[in-house]
């Protein structure tokens, strides 16, 4: 309901009046559907100012450093639930009681594994293809494979295909690097948890027992957490706007993961570990702060700073503390970029210029981290945020879905010529 009229007044034509509706937290929206029907359309380059939808899944307040999934902080759900607990939350409104719990974190384990095809379709692929284009097509032609849940118009069907998507992404993910450095598949084991499966299938081998680390698998889990879902950015909006066409879920979560490789959306902290590479050696470090506190010089640190949280990103200090017990797990204290990532880190937390401008730590910089301990290669980094985000996607898909809706259709300002005649 409105609670208040805006009046758009344009020269020599009467007010246009346009409702004004508030949410249950944050900024109020004017709706200006109606102005297409005097002839006008709104122009937000990029949507920064544009609410696509009303949603009830996750809110954000970038200023005061706020990230409520259903109403819940971010840092109490990722102290103490563990990530398929977030999963149900995103999907069902709530919380999952003891009932609940064991129901679905057995539905989720016990539908890991992939069609045994699967693993010839990986054959198509070179070895050395970047592990996004692959998990792309793989997540893609998971409707080929399981076309017995495409309805969405059905509820049951849509359930079966979340359930699906969130018990395969990792097994797809794991297999996605065994492919690329030769190795054969690993079948998921659903005794372990979620994250403690997903380290499984990445670092066993036929020729050896893997012993999962109960704090490995621990801070998997709270990573996958972390990323679970952000409001609506690229990739979400990706998804939702693919789904409005009525499109099957796999291509809908498969349009997402394209949209999430881009640099300037899920490759930031694979852009951290590259910026440690390329600072090389803790001597250095004074250069190259003196470079990014330069506006003329084009470096840049990357994982400091957010472009929504203009405080402290409330992720970040649960990651820190992640990423802390990550080293000391595994007990590493000489490795040079881990060096100069402790000392950037404690530059940005005492510097003058970083404190003031706010440029704390971010999500990314203690993810990178906790990944180059693991082993991670960098170029697996955006698969695992994509395996991390699929709840949230499939949240937003879900809820759209549930509903009225349109097909998206953003408009344009043309700029191109005019009418003109082809010359014979």
């Amino acid at each position: 309901m409105a609670n208040k009229i805006a009046k758009l007044v344009i020269e020599g034509q009467d007010p246009i009046e346009l409702p004004i509706y508030p949410g249950t937290l944050g900024p109020e929206v004017i709706d200006v559907r109606g102005l297409a029907s005097k002839g006008y359309f709104t122009y937000d380059p990029g949507f920064m100012a544009t609410a696509s939808c009303d949603s009830a899944i996750t809110y954000i307040d970038g200023n005061e450093g706020v990230l409520l999934h259903r109403g819940y902080p971010i840092k109490e759900l990722a102290e103490k639930r563990d990530y398929l607990d977030v999963c149900y939350l995103l999907l069902n409104g709530e919380l999952p009681d003891d009932k609940a719990k064991r129901e679905f974190h057995q539905i989720v384990m016990r539908h890991t594994m992939v069609h045994e095809q699967m693993h010839d379709f990986f054959k198509g692929f070179r070895r050395d293809a970047h592990p996004m284009s692959v998990m792309v097509g793989v997540v893609g032609a998971l409707s080929a494979f399981y076309h017995d849940s495409l309805d969405i118009t059905n509820e049951h069907h849509r359930e079966v295909a979340a359930t699906r998507l969130i018990s395969k992404m990792p097994t797809l993910a794991a297999m996605v690097y065994k492919y690329s450095i030769g190795q054969p598949f690993v079948y998921p084991r659903n005794d372990l948890s979620y994250g403690g499966n997903f380290l499984h299938m990445m670092f066993s081998n036929p020729c050896e027992k893997y012993y999962v680390s109960p704090t490995l698998a621990r801070a998997m889990d709270k990573i996958f957490i972390l990323h679970a879902d952000h409001e609506q950015n690229a990739s979400t909006s990706t998804v939702r706007l693919t789904g409005s066409s009525g499109a099957n879920p796999f291509a809908c979560i498969a349009s997402g993961i394209a949209a999430l490789w881009g640099p300037a959306h899920g490759g930031a902290n694979e852009a951290v570990l590259n910026m440690l590479e390329e600072i090389g050696d803790v001597s250095k470090i004074d250069e190259f702060i003196a470079r990014a506190k330069d506006k003329d010089d084009p470096f840049r640190l990357m994982g400091f700073g957010h472009r929504v949280y203009k405080n402290y990103d409330p992720r970040a200090k649960v990651m820190k503390e992640t990423a802390d017990e990550v080293l000391s797990e595994l007990g590493i204290t000489d490795d040079p970029l881990l060096d100069i990532a402790r000392r950037l880190e404690q530059i940005a937390l005492e510097d003058p210029y970083f404190v003031e401008k706010k440029l704390y730590p971010n999500v990314d910089f203690y993810s990178g981290i906790i990944f180059k301990a693991l082993g991670i290669p960098t170029s697996m980094f955006t698969v695992i945020f994509a395996v991390g985000r699929t709840p949230g996607w499939i949240a937003h898909w879900k809820e759209m879905i549930s509903g009225p809706y349109r097909i998206g259709r953003p408009r344009q300002l043309y700029t191109g010529e005019g009418v003109r005649e082809v010359e014979e």
